[in-house]
């Protein structure tokens, strides 16, 4: 009986140290690198005008889309914003605006302060739509092309290099 409890307590005390051990060699970097390269298979965004939805014919019409997954409380949304403006006078680009849990109200004085870069606004109010994308947190863009490709993802805020490397794959395809 006592050999037997002592093993027990073993058994428990490895598989214990093996869960910490394995946890321990895990990346705990953020990467959602895998999804470029994969076609975005089906988009269903209730619009945030007029309560239609975006779907994925209407972004299948685009040479390219920048899906930008934004709040008006996001500080760093706010940062990014202006390469969004840049980037919304490009001939072949469309810009997909998907609002991340916030409030219509707040939303649409952001973007009455700051400009409106979105050919398509979209709203995920409770935030159960953009995780269908791999979004975790925002700012976060994803670009695709007519084949709902994804050609690149960026997390976090826009930067100058983003802004480049956007530039460079529509002109470039």
């Amino acid at each position: 009986m006592q050999n037997t409890i002592k093993s027990i307590v073993v058994l428990i005390l490895v598989f214990i140290i093996g869960i910490f051990y394995l946890s321990l060699n895990k990346s705990s970097n953020y990467d959602t690198e895998y999804l470029v390269g994969n076609k975005i298979k089906d988009i269903k965004l209730e619009s945030f005008e007029n309560k239609k939805f975006v779907t994925i014919n209407q972004l299948k019409k685009n040479k390219f889309t920048l899906i930008n997954f934004w709040a008006s409380w996001c500080a760093p949304c706010r940062a990014e914003h202006s390469f969004l403006m840049k980037l919304s006078k490009e001939r072949d680009l469309k810009i997909l605006g998907v609002n991340f849990k916030d409030k219509k109200k707040s939303a649409l004085e952001f973007l009455n302060e700051l400009g409106n870069p979105y050919d398509y606004l979209a709203s995920d109010r409770f935030g159960k739509q953009s995780v269908s994308f791999g979004i975790y947190g925002i700012p976060e863009t994803i670009l695709t092309d007519n084949n709902l490709i994804i050609l690149k993802k960026f997390i976090g805020p826009l930067t100058d290099k983003d802004f480049n490397d956007i530039k460079q794959i529509i002109n470039s395809l």
